[in-house]
């Protein structure tokens, strides 16, 4: 009965190691794309939301923005099992038996990540150069609000100024881009308003189209509202929209468009500072105007500071020292934080530049 049992014994041991080693032998990789997937996804999108925000926070206080692009992401992982077996036994019953098992796993996990600055040419193209008014029109014509993407990304519509509170240029709004704005908003609403891209040759433009038939009555007056703002013939499907100061005719919408960098320095301008950093000349005041009406201006987006770590945040960072962030029950904010980020994306133009690559050899 005991030599029966010390078979066992052994047979156990031999199970064991067996199985070390098939669970060794088995191949990583499959095991490793679902989680490794999502994690490199919201690695990467919490770390753009945060380069915008500091980047935000950094002009604010007349600092110098960088962006860094995650290049590639290569990683690597490995497993590496050892396993030692020693048994002796006697068929004497008075002689117990010796057996020892030993093993070592090792796990590595070795990701390499590659940055890549916003410099030189690039920076000048993709930050300095103005937004085409057809991009401006796909946006609206995908979805985007249409006031909030004038208010964003146009300086001047046929002449009626948008308003601009950073620097030498800050100057208040005409009341007549707001108005634009809300009766655009409302015919894209009702679907009266499209947009289509004429080429001729090498010349590319962009067609926007206020349509007739059946339209409400109130779609009708935002349309001849429009049309009188901008100066415009009346009775016109479609006008043409050019980038320019000034229409030169009455089928024609001239567009002022801003950079990437203009667009950062007026939403930077809202930015709420404590007020020991205005006192003592570390960043402006917020800039006020007439035009702006009794109840203050309302910023696009909503960056508050303080001096702890808020609880409930949507993205935060710390700068000198304090705390600037986008609180996570501000959806508008949030929205406008991610309209930035796809802008990003939309005026990177390097034509050398493709999506992060992501190697992940598994072993």
């Amino acid at each position: 009965m005991k030599t029966l049992q010390k078979y066992r014994h052994v047979a156990v041991m031999l199970m064991i190691l067996l199985c070390t080693i098939l669970s060794g032998c088995a191949s990583m990789g499959p095991g490793t794309i679902g989680r490794d997937r999502i994690n490199y996804d919201q690695a990467i999108t919490q770390s753009w939301q945060r380069q915008l925000l500091l980047n935000l926070v950094k002009i604010r206080y007349g600092d110098t923005p960088v962006f860094l692009d995650v290049a590639s992401i290569t990683n690597s992982y490995g497993v590496e099992t050892q396993v030692s077996l020693a048994a002796s036994w006697w068929w004497n019953v008075d002689r117990a038996a010796d057996q020892a098992l030993g093993g070592l796993t090792r796990y590595t996990d070795k990701p390499t990540i590659t940055y890549s600055p916003l410099l030189g040419q690039r920076f000048t193209r993709s930050l300095m150069t103005p937004i085409s008014p057809g991009v401006v029109l796909s946006l609206m014509q995908s979805g985007w609000a249409a006031d909030a993407v004038l208010r964003m990304m146009v300086s001047s519509v046929n002449g009626v100024q948008n308003r601009f509170a950073a620097g030498a240029r800050a100057r208040g709004a005409d009341p007549e881009f707001y108005r634009l704005g809300a009766a655009l908003r409302r015919i894209q609403a009702s679907g009266a308003m499209g947009m289509r891209i004429d080429k001729l040759k090498e010349q590319e433009w962009a067609m926007m189209t206020l349509a007739h038939g059946k339209v409400t009555e109130a779609v009708m007056e935002d349309q001849r509202a429009i049309r009188e703002i901008l100066g415009i013939k009346p009775g016109v499907d479609e006008y043409r929209v050019v980038f320019g100061s000034a229409k030169r005719d009455e089928n024609e919408i001239a567009m002022i468009t801003r950079t990437m960098l203009e667009m950062l320095f007026d939403l930077s301008a809202s930015i709420e500072v404590p007020q020991a950093d205005v006192r003592d000349g570390r960043a402006p005041a917020t800039r006020a105007f007439e035009s702006d009406g009794p109840g203050g201006f309302r910023p696009m987006i909503r960056i508050v500071s303080g001096s702890e770590r808020p609880r409930d945040e949507f993205v935060a960072v710390q700068y000198r020292d304090h705390w600037f962030w986008v609180e996570d029950r501000d959806y508008p904010s949030k929205q406008l934080l991610t309209f930035l980020l796809i802008l990003l994306s939309l005026t990177d133009v390097d034509p050398g530049k493709g999506s992060p690559i992501i190697t992940i050899p598994a072993n």
